[in-house]
């Protein structure tokens, strides 16, 4: 009786050594791999850079996560605040100031609605060469039913832009209910 509760149990618990194991060996990988992807997206949205540096931001706009500083200017981390959620994003930016590129990273918003932001190239194209005084209904067309979408990203590369030029706060040019 003991012998066959014992094989079991002692199966179980190599099996979750090994799980363990593997897991832990493949957790350096991983970072690694998500290192290369991060630095594929940033030489894309910032032509002409090649190493990116992690700088801490001490600022006062609560949508910058991070910067990564570069030979040509940064591409910066934000988070808005969308219509069903958070819209992170990366942009980059030159150092005289200019948008060179957009992405978006993750969001919940609304399908067939606010989600076309992730996808539609007419609409994230608006934003490049933007000088950080982008906003919606005046140099900026929003998502057709989607403009606080429009509006949140508008605000995201309006803070991007704020950090490189040095007029770091928290951006006016989307106020909300207007």
């Amino acid at each position: 009786m003991k012998k066959t509760i014992l094989l079991p149990i002692l199966s179980i618990a190599l099996a979750a050594a090994v799980l363990f194991a593997a897991s832990a060996g493949l957790s350096g990988v991983r970072e690694k791999i998500a290192q290369e992807n991060l630095n594929a997206i940033m030489t894309t949205l910032l032509p002409g850079s090649e190493t990116f540096t992690e700088e801490a931001y001490t600022g006062e706009d609560a949508n910058i996560r991070t910067t990564y500083k570069s030979e040509s200017g940064y591409v910066v981390h934000v988070v808005t605040s969308g219509y069903a959620g958070d819209i992170s994003m990366l942009v980059g930016v030159s150092s005289d100031g200019r948008v060179t590129g957009l992405v978006i990273r993750d969001m919940k918003e609304t399908p067939g609605l606010g989600r076309k932001a992730l996808t539609d190239t007419q609409f994230l194209a608006q934003f490049l060469n933007t000088d950080g005084t982008a906003a919606v209904g005046e140099n900026i067309d929003a998502l057709t039913g989607a403009t606080v979408t429009s509006k949140a990203v508008t605000q995201g590369v309006n803070s991007a832009v704020s950090f490189v030029t040095g007029a770091d706060s928290s951006s006016g040019a989307t106020t909300w209910g207007e």
